[in-house]
């Protein structure tokens, strides 16, 4: 049985942290579905926010391989959280403009951009509600779709 899991680790600012951990990673087979890294503000750490899936064993023994990387500093396993992933797209200007901003409002998202070869719209829901997003996104026929990782933080 596969379970979905969002795994924050606290980890020190300086290169080379993201291949040791990426390569813990793929040396194990495991698969990382999004990652999103930032510096934590007025510290030398970074949060890198994982979502990752497998059985309970499996992402019992990448937390287990995750402590034991010298620059992790924690590993932090969500229990409730409020998870936010972002997504930007590029829709050509023949489409209804108002029909556009009905259906980007509706996922908590507006019109960012309205330039000569397109709008762009940005959409920051919960991760399900984007994927649904995107999927009605797709009757306006978006010229690029890009979407940002998971972000998560305890409730």
């Amino acid at each position: 049985m596969s379970e979905r899991r969002v795994i924050s680790v606290i980890v020190s600012n300086e290169h080379g942290v993201l291949t040791r951990i990426t390569g813990l990673f793929a040396a194990r087979g495991y698969n990382i579905e999004t990652l999103t890294v930032a510096p934590i503000p007025d510290s030398k750490y970074s949060r890198l926010t994982i979502v990752t899936s497998g059985s309970p064993r499996v992402i019992e023994q990448i937390i287990k391989q995750l402590h034991k990387l010298i620059p992790v500093y924690k590993v932090i396993e969500h229990e409730e959280l409020i998870e936010k992933e972002m997504v930007l797209a590029k829709i050509p200007l023949g489409e209804r403009l108002a029909d556009v901003e009905a259906l980007c409002k509706a996922y908590n998202g507006s019109i960012v951009n309205v330039g000569k070869d397109g709008i762009i719209v940005m959409v920051a829901d919960e991760p399900k509600r984007v994927k649904n997003f995107v999927h009605a996104l797709s009757t306006f026929a978006p010229k690029e779709i890009i979407r940002g990782g998971v972000v998560a933080i305890e409730r």
